[in-house]
């Protein structure tokens, strides 16, 4: 009776080792958290009740499996493009996604909501989607769920060595101040004070995600709001870039720098990189041909002037050769598009990353 004992211990303490063995190495690897808006949402959308959802044709026109994924991309996004820049297996899975457990968790996740943005009243048009506030909640609880795999000891060293990238911001001007004439918000506040607001709340926002244990930090900024084929279409100013969202995006990103500056000063190391999008946008809305593509302006897919107008869709105009395009819809870019700006973040000058790049934090980690 003891030896049986004796022997079934010891196969479970092999099975313990042979459990704990294949989920080490995947521990080992970088593990890669995304928080944000459409511009980095994989998919938490399709499972949510709401109108900001890419999970129909054409998008994933460009995608490994051709199937449209909740992306709001001809194919690959940002976060999936720097997952293979990091050497993951596989791109971190939208947090919603009923694939994401056992050790699929230890990649990391994806949080990020089409539509969301820094404040909670932004985008309520689309209902249902995960607000910033929400998104911390969830990494919050993402990190139980791992304990309960590696330990909480691991768990937090899973989270501090981990690569994180939150893209944030460009909706509480285009989706909120901006989004109406005479909103509510651009009667409370002048644009100066409103973005001088946004960048406070976004600050609380980042000193929550240091707190849950987050230690490299990509932050980027809005790309050059006015100069999105949405914009040319509506508020477009002489045929060119929207001057008041321009004016946005002026004010909001070199306070955004400075704000990260000064919570890096507060907490004593560098946590928060800074990532120039509106100057990596405009390499290639400025000077399109110098990227390999014939436009900057019109969109791949949607209708009305610059292809700018409403959703693209199964029956919107669409381009046969996305790689010209620079804007997939009229909001987003094409693949293409994604792979310049993302050759910034891991090579670019500090006119792009401050202060490095993150091929240097992959050298210094």
């Amino acid at each position: 009776m003891k030896t049986s004992k004796f022997i079934s211990s010891k196969w479970m303490v092999l099975g313990l080792v042979l459990v704990l063995g294949t989920i080490a190495p995947l521990a080992e690897a970088r593990a890669f958290f995304v928080f944000g808006d459409s511009l980095v949402d994989s998919g938490n959308n399709n499972y949510l009740a709401t109108t900001a959802r890419a999970d129909a044709p054409p998008y994933g026109i460009d995608y490994p499996t051709r199937r449209a994924t909740g992306r709001f991309s001809n194919g690959l996004n940002i976060p999936d493009i720097i997952s293979e820049q990091i050497g993951q297996s596989e791109p971190p899975l939208p947090y919603l996604s009923p694939e994401l457990t056992g050790q699929r968790l230890l990649v990391g996740a994806n949080f990020a909501s089409a539509g969301i943005g820094v404040l909670n009243d932004t985008g309520i048009q689309f209902l249902n989607i995960i607000r910033m506030f929400r998104q911390l909640d969830y990494f919050e609880e993402y990190q139980h769920r791992v304990s309960a795999l590696i330990g909480a000891q691991e768990t937090r060293r899973l989270v501090n060595r981990a690569l994180v990238l939150i893209t944030v911001g460009g909706n509480d001007f285009v989706n909120n101040y901006y989004l109406v004439p005479f909103s509510a918000r651009s009667r409370q506040f002048a644009l100066p004070d409103y973005v001088k607001y946004v960048i406070s709340e976004y600050k609380k926002l980042l000193k929550r995600l240091y707190k849950l244990g987050a230690r490299r930090v990509l932050v980027t900024g809005t790309g050059p709001l006015g100069c999105v084929p949405a914009e040319l279409a509506m508020h477009g100013t002489n045929g060119g870039c929207s001057a008041e969202l321009q004016r946005a995006a002026a004010l909001y990103n070199p306070q955004l720098v400075q704000m990260l500056k000064q919570l890096n000063r507060e907490i004593g190391k560098t946590v928060f990189i800074a990532v120039n999008t509106q100057q990596s946008h405009m390499d290639f809305v400025s000077n399109p041909q110098a990227y390999g593509f014939t436009t900057s302006k019109v969109a791949c897919c949607g209708q009305g002037p610059y292809n700018g107008l409403g959703l693209c869709t199964g029956v919107s105009n669409l381009c046969p050769n996305r790689d010209l395009y620079a804007f997939w819809d009229p909001f987003h870019p094409s693949e293409k598009a994604n792979r310049i700006l993302v050759q910034q973040i891991m090579t670019g000058s500090t006119n792009y990353m401050t202060p490095m790049n993150l091929s240097t934090i992959m050298a210094l980690d």
